[in-house]
């Protein structure tokens, strides 16, 4: 393959390798065009809301354990981006010092690449070119959609060599078809005794204001609508984990002007259901093309006996099912989330992907080994530590 010259004028990263030496790499991504990447959004083969340029640009610039990614990015002969992944050494991601590179963490769990969907092939192909020669012998795709176009395009490339990739882990999680009558949808999914329950809880909930569901869209009403989120998400069980965004200066920075942002672009909308004039339970949505993304809730855990977080749920269903620009919306939750998963029976299988960068090379073995050996030691602790929060909310 011909090699493909990225722009004149980019700073570059460095790669450790397995002895830890430093090797010329890879472009950083603050010096990629917010133009063309916004250009590569507009045409990308699947959508992305946590790769979109203004939601990644603000998470590389100040969130918490996340800024300073360099861009793994293909270019046409006629220096047009048609493919990008924000990544970093696999020494950072996971302390494992061997050559290989991960997708950046986009504080979102979806790493699914924007590639030009009429050149979804020649972008997979380009990047992992680029990859070669930043001196890797393998990506690690973390949380990609196993069966979308991205990954279709990057399996196809990898068989013309003899290669295929390697699912280390995956799961499903829950998402919405859009495309369906909310009633409709919600009836299937949670049944006429269940919705009676619900709706006995808003009355219950009305008994404290008229319950009304507002939606922020432009950036002047998304950024005081923001700022409730962020109080209600830190007034609950997150802000005791210590994983509320407000609780970091970083992350609060980015999600303000992350929001603010795409809002300008029609990219984001802030959900919040109202008691009266008090709010009880807040969400910020992502969108993109014909897709949105659920991102994160805040609740006031004053008002849980009425289930804020469910009824909220159940408004934006219908908003989305109203809105004919939406496909479908990715809960972009954990597997068998509680909340999300009784309401939206779709599912969408979601993984983390090994990519091989040459044939029968025993690094990428080596490198695959090591990923597997630390899930099987951290999976105990993970629980372990899961355990010692339930007991300590319990008890608090």
């Amino acid at each position: 393959m011909a090699e493909i010259a990225e722009p004149a004028g980019v700073r570059r990263a460095s790669l450790p390798d397995a002895a830890g030496a430093r090797t010329p790499a890879l472009p950083l991504l603050t010096d990629i065009s917010t133009l063309q990447w916004r250009a590569l959004s507009q045409n990308t083969a699947e959508p992305n809301g946590y790769y979109l340029p203004d939601w990644e640009f603000a998470v590389n610039a100040s969130a918490r354990g996340r800024i300073g990614a360099s861009a793994l990015a293909a270019w046409s002969e006629a220096s047009k981006l048609i493919g990008l992944v924000p990544v970093i050494s696999l020494w950072r991601a996971y302390k494992i010092p061997l050559p290989a590179l991960v997708s950046a963490d986009p504080y979102g769990t979806l790493c699914t690449p924007p590639l030009d969907r009429d050149l979804a092939r020649e972008a997979a192909a380009n990047m992992l070119q680029a990859a070669r020669q930043a001196g890797a012998h393998a990506l690690v795709l973390r949380a990609v959609t196993l069966e979308g176009t991205a990954m279709k395009a990057f399996t196809e490339v990898l068989r013309d060599g003899g290669m295929q990739p390697r699912v280390l882990q995956s799961h499903v999680r829950a998402c919405l078809d859009a495309n369906r009558d909310a009633e409709d949808l919600l009836h299937d999914a949670l049944g006429a005794k269940k919705l009676k329950e619900l709706r006995r809880q808003r009355n219950r909930l009305a008994e404290h204001g008229a319950v009304h569901f507002e939606v922020a869209r432009t950036p002047a009403e998304v950024a005081p609508a923001l700022e409730t989120f962020l109080a209600l998400e830190a007034s609950g069980w997150k802000a005791k984990r210590g994983t509320a965004l407000s609780q970091d200066a970083g992350d609060a920075a980015f999600v303000r002007r992350a929001t603010t942002a795409l809002a300008e672009n029609g990219q984001c909308e802030i959900v919040t259901l109202r008691a009266g004039d008090t709010p009880v339970a807040s969400a910020i949505v992502l969108r993109h093309q014909d897709r949105a993304f659920y991102f994160k809730l805040g609740v006031d855990e004053r008002f849980a006996k009425f289930s804020p977080g469910v009824q909220l749920t159940l408004d934006l269903t219908r908003h989305l099912c109203a809105d004919p620009a939406i496909a479908l919306a990715d809960s972009t939750a954990d597997a068998d989330h509680p909340m999300i998963n009784p309401i939206w029976r779709g599912r969408l299988a979601i993984g983390d992907v090994l990519i091989p960068l040459y044939r029968r090379d025993p690094a990428v073995a080596l490198i695959e080994a090591a990923l597997g050996l630390r899930k099987a030691l951290r999976g105990p602790a993970r629980r372990l530590v899961h355990s010692i929060r339930k007991r300590q909310e319990k008890s608090s």
